[in-house]
This record gives structure tokens, sequence and C-alpha cells, in this order.
């Protein structure tokens, strides 16, 4: 029997992707400067393209595993997509620009093919979970002439369901394909030559190096890193374990326990993919959905309160509960070598002059979203290799080796861009396929009419329904994908049936989404810090929870208070954003304060706490918010000034003080 993992053929697959994902970059960046050909034409050899990455870069792995049966699925799988690709790209004006509703046998049988080799390769990279969702898609289109109520419909054929997805260049090929292959592609590239040329590394130096000035810095210095770097990485759960690998270590060794450093990394890769400008790419799918005059920039900015409001929330959650584990707070040797300020300058001026160009030119320009992309990427890679030649230059070093390196950087960047797109591109196109076949039967309209009927018209009932069915629906899903399905599926209701703002609908569901990430029973964000730290799953969870509960009543406060997200900085929306961010602080503090960081709060206190930081972020009445803030500023100087941090029992105390009762309990009762 023929012996798969050899070095030989390891070499070729490693060659092969290698080089591979370099051409496929060069594909993705002249179509966007060019545009040569239909944008729906295009997105037809992207999505060929991308699954072949995909394909080769899986290969590798079963070589060494030996594993014959996936080897010849996936040689069947490359087979079934270059067949595939090669027939739609030279039919394409026939299938797509021509008369639709006629395939022939061949055509039907290739597109049964393609579909198996989509479920098959969404299964390899997203297990049972998204699986069950493909196929129920599917299964619903195919049978839902047997569902009773608003969400039965007439049925799909076979034949249609075959056009649908496939031939008539719509399903996996549709507009959230070419919404990847013309807009995120580009800014995946970016992200993966930030990695290439040692971004990452910077943010973490950063960080560490401003951990001094803080007694929880070890465990805010995660907090940063991963929150950053998973603002483009795209994936909450891919963020966590790469992230994590370096952060969750650091922090263990610093003293913070092993549930709780698992927390605090998932929780700042879940804060990472709302934070602007690239929002885990979601904002470009958002500008996208919503259409109209709506661009990359008004999204944007819409963002930015809310991201605030929670990441300094979040500081406030990991300061508490970590400052009293930390023992270790320098860091000092976590990195090899020491950077001088000076170079501090020279790494952040290679890394932020893409950004700049990237805001100036959909800030300032407003051009589109596919120009932004591209001239990212391409100052990128010029950033990435003339920064470290003119150094060398400077230096006296070898110009020829030094040039070497930064090839190869640059090519390792080109490699990792592409795998990581590569399941970002499948389960789009999954879920396209998805989508299309659910706005074929008109769920949207269902779930509408079905939020307004159970809701009985109410939009706090309704907003609680939305926000578990986002959660559901994002289970296991990265950003984009979690933001996409939501977006069009339940935004609709929101906006149509309770005229909510168009961005208080798509933040709120976006925000939802992403809690799927942290929300047990599946809650894979935790599931991969907890098994980083080598943790309970549940303590992780809890400890997460801890964090991140203003996150589960932020989306809300965009319903009751849609100027939180209008993108406009008015006295009402700051006004507003102040009130949240100091409910959010008062949540915080109401589940996480210890006395002393030693002795805890009564449960009283805690319940009170949470529920004036409720009402202080969502309430739509300014007086009751305002009282409300009064409360727990009450609260909050008994609680620091009589001794023992419970201030409801204290004020309870002093009233029976008051009323002629001893005192010596009052007394008793302080440290």
């Amino acid at each position: 029997m023929v012996t798969l993992n050899t070095d030989r053929n390891k070499r070729i697959l490693e060659s092969v992707l290698t080089y591979g994902s370099v051409l496929f970059w060069v594909m993705v960046l002249g179509w966007s400067y060019s545009q040569l050909m239909p944008r729906a034409q295009y997105g037809i050899v992207f999505l060929g393209a991308i699954l072949l990455v995909y394909i080769v870069n899986e290969f590798i792995g079963v070589i060494e595993e030996e594993d014959r049966l996936s080897a010849v699925l996936l040689t069947i799988s490359a087979a079934v997509v270059i067949t595939t690709v090669v027939y739609l790209f030279t039919n394409y004006s026939a299938l797509y620009e021509g008369a639709r509703g006629i395939a022939t046998d061949s055509a039907l049988a290739l597109a049964l093919a393609f579909t198996l080799v989509i479920v098959y390769l969404t299964w390899r990279s997203f297990g049972m979970t998204f699986l069950v969702v493909l196929l129920a898609g599917i299964g619903y289109g195919l049978f839902g002439q047997y569902i009773g109520g608003i969400l039965g419909h007439g049925g799909i054929t076979s034949e249609r369901m075959l056009r649908l997805l496939v031939l008539e260049v719509e399903g996996f090929f549709g507009s959230l394909n070419r919404l990847v292959a013309a807009w995120i592609a580009p800014f995946l590239l970016y992200a993966g030559l930030l990695k290439a040329y040692g971004a990452f590394d910077m943010i973490l130096r950063l960080a560490v190096r401003s951990a001094k000035y803080i007694s929880s810095g070890v465990a805010q210095t995660a907090v940063v890193a991963s929150a950053v770097i998973g603002s483009v990485n795209g994936s909450q759960t891919a963020n966590a374990g790469m992230t994590g690998s370096f952060t969750i270590p650091m922090m263990k060794e610093s003293g913070v326990k092993p549930e709780t450093a698992g927390g605090i990394e998932s929780v700042a890769s879940t804060a990472g993919q709302v934070l602007p400008p690239v929002m885990g790419a979601a904002a470009f799918i958002m500008v996208s959905v919503i259409g109209g005059s709506v661009t990359y920039v008004d999204v944007m900015l819409a963002g930015l309160i809310p991201a605030a409001i929670l990441m300094v929330s979040i500081f406030a959650g990991v300061h508490y509960i970590a400052a009293p584990q930390i023992e270790n707070p320098t860091m000092d040797d976590y990195f090899q070598g020491t950077k001088t300020t000076g170079e501090f300058i020279y790494e952040g001026l290679k890394y932020a002059i893409p950004l700049v160009i990237l805001l100036y030119v959909l800030g300032v320009l407003q051009y589109t979203v596919m120009t932004g992309a591209l001239w990212t990427a391409v100052a990128m890679i010029i950033t990435g290799i003339t920064f470290p030649i003119a150094r060398a230059l400077y230096e006296g070093e070898s110009l020829t080796a030094k040039g070497r390196e930064v090839l190869v950087h640059t090519r390792d960047g080109a490699r990792e861009g592409a795998v990581v797109l590569a399941p970002v591109a499948i389960i789009l196109a999954a879920i396209n396929g998805v989508v299309d076949i659910l706005l074929t039967t008109g769920v949207p309209t269902a779930i509408s009419l079905a939020l307004m009927d159970l809701s009985g018209g109410v939009l706090l009932l309704a907003a609680v329904m939305s926000m578990i069915i986002c959660i559901l629906l994002g289970l296991g899903m990265p950003t984009s994908a979690a933001y996409t399905i939501v977006a069009l599926l339940v935004a609709p209701a929101l906006t149509g049936q309770f005229l909510l703002p168009d961005f208080a609908a798509h933040y709120f569901v976006f925000y939802a989404a992403i809690l799927a990430g942290l929300t047990p029973p599946i809650a894979t964000c935790a599931a991969v810090a907890c098994g980083i730290a080598g943790a309970s799953f549940w303590k992780t969870v809890w400890e997460a929870l801890k964090i991140s509960a203003p996150l589960y009543v932020l989306p809300f406060a965009f319903i009751y208070h849609p100027e939180l997200v209008s993108g406009a900085f008015d006295a009402t929306a700051i006004s507003a954003g102040a009130l949240a961010m100091l409910g959010a602080l008062t949540i915080i503090h109401g589940i996480n304060y210890r006395f002393a960081f030693g002795r805890s709060v009564s449960t009283g206190a805690r319940v009170v706490f949470f529920a004036l930081g409720i009402i202080v972020m969502v309430y739509p009445d300014l007086l009751v918010q305002l009282g409300a803030l009064a409360a727990t500023a009450g609260l909050l100087v008994v609680q620091t000034i009589v001794g023992k941090p419970d201030p409801v029992g204290k004020l309870q105390a002093l009233a029976t003080g008051i009323n002629g009762s001893s005192k010596e309990p009052i007394e008793a009762e302080r440290p």
C-alpha cells in the first residue's frame, strides 16, 4: 500500500499551497483594480480558487494522519470544483444573463455534485453545528409543503433547488460570495500580512509595556491584544485560539486562575469583533445589506460609542476579577530582547500607514469599500517590504539578505491570509445558499409576522425573542457569517414591524449574534479558551459572563436609545452614551465588586446594582435613568464610607437606627 505521509508529498503540497495562495491574491488584487469581467463571473472563479486553497490545506493534514478516505473525498471534491467552475465560467452568459429555468441532466448532476462538495467542506470546516443548519435549510426548501403554520410553503422541486443553489450563478455563488470576493478578501490579505510582518508581536509588546501602570495590567494586556487582533481576524473562536495561545499562559504565569484567564480571553476576542474600523469584516456586510445611501464611514461612526461602552466595561470587569489574583505584574521576560521607543515608532508607522490610507480613501475621498480594501492591502505590501529594506540600508546590513527575508514574509502573509479566508468563504457561500432558499420561501416575512404575533406588538418581548434567535443562529459561526444570517432574517422584522431605524436594528442583531460564542451550553469561544487554559468549561463560561454581562444588555439600549448608533456625536448621543457606560459599569460593579478585593458583597446588593445598571442603560425615560443613577451613587457612597460592602443592608440598618433602634449592629459590622 502506498504511503501518503512522505516528505516529498508534504513538500509538494506545501509549495502548491504557498505559491497557489500568492497567485490567488494576484488574481484578487488584479480584478479589484481592473474589473475586467462582471463581478458575478469573477465570483465563480473566486469561490472555485478559494475552495481549492482550502482543499490543499486540508490535504496536508490528511496525509500526515494517513487518512485515505478523506484523501479520496478531497480529491473528488477538487475535481468537482474545477469542473463546476469551468462549466459556469464558460457558460456564464447563458446561465446568468440569458434565459433561466432550463438545465440539462448533466448540468443538474454537476450541480448536485457541487452541492454535496459544499456540504462536505462545510462539515470539515465547522463540524456538525452548521452542517445541521445547512441541511435543515435545504430540507426546509424541499419539504416545506409538509410543514404547517406560517412557516409552511409550497415546496421547491429538486431541479429548482439545484438551479437556485448553483446553475443560476446565485445560491452558493450569490451576493455574499461576491461581497467576500470584492470587499472582505483584500482585508484578510491585510490581516495575514500584518501577522507575517510582525504587527501582532508589536501589539503584544505595546500592551505588555503598559501593564506596569495598573495592578491588573497583565490581564488588560490580554484584553487589548486580543481585541485589536480580533477586530481584523473575523472570528472570535479562531482569535481565542490564536491570541489565547500567548495571552492565557501569560496570565496564568502571573497568578491568574486558569478559568479567569480563559474567560478574559474569550470576552476580549468577542469584543474585538465589534471594534471599528473593521469590526470583524461585518462593517462591510452591513453597508451592503442596509444599502441606500449608507456608507462604510456611516457604519464605522455608528459603531464607535457602543464599542467604547463595551471596552470600558470589560476593562473594569477584568480589573475587579484579575487584580487580586496577579502576583507578577511586570512580565519583563516574555519577549526576547527589548525594543526602544524609536523602534516602536518605526514599527507603528509601518502598520499605521495602510490603516490611515483606508480611512482616507473611505472617509475623505468617499471611494467604494472595494477600492479602500485594494489600496490598504497594496499599501501594507509596500510598507512591509520598503521599511525593512530602508532600515537595512541605513544600518549597513545586506540588502540581498533583507530583501529575501521580506519576500518570504510577504509570501507567508499571502498564505496566511488565504488559509484564514477559506473557511469564511465556505460558510458564507453555504449561508448564501440557505438564505436564498429562505428568501424564496418567504421566511423573513414569516418571522416578522411571528414576532409580531408572539410579542403582541410589545417591543421588549420582540427584542428578547430576537436576541434568542440571533444567539441560536450565530452558534459556531465567524462574525461575518453570523451577522449576515441574522441581518437578512431577523433585522427586517425589527425595521418593518416595529419601525426601528436601520442602524438600531442591525447593531442589535450584530451584537446579539456574537453572544453565541459566550453563551452556554455551546459557548464555542469559551470552549477554545478553556482548552488552552486547562480549566473547567463551566467555570470559564461563568468568569466570561461576569465580565461580559453588559454585552447582553447593550443591544437593548440600541433599541430604546437609537441615538447610540446613529453615527452622530451631538449632545443627545453623547449623553445617552455616557448613561449607557455608567449603567454598564454599575452592572460590572454589582457582579464583581469585592471589598478590599476579598470580602464578598451580599446577593441583595448585587441584584440591586444589576437592576439599577439595566435601568440606567436601557430605560427610555431620562428622568428615570437619572433617578437610577442617583440611587446608584447613593449606594456607592454608603458602600464606600460605612465600611462593609452591603449598601442595601447598611441603608436598612441606618433607617432602623434613625427610628430609635440600637446602633450596635452597625458598629459591629465595621471592620
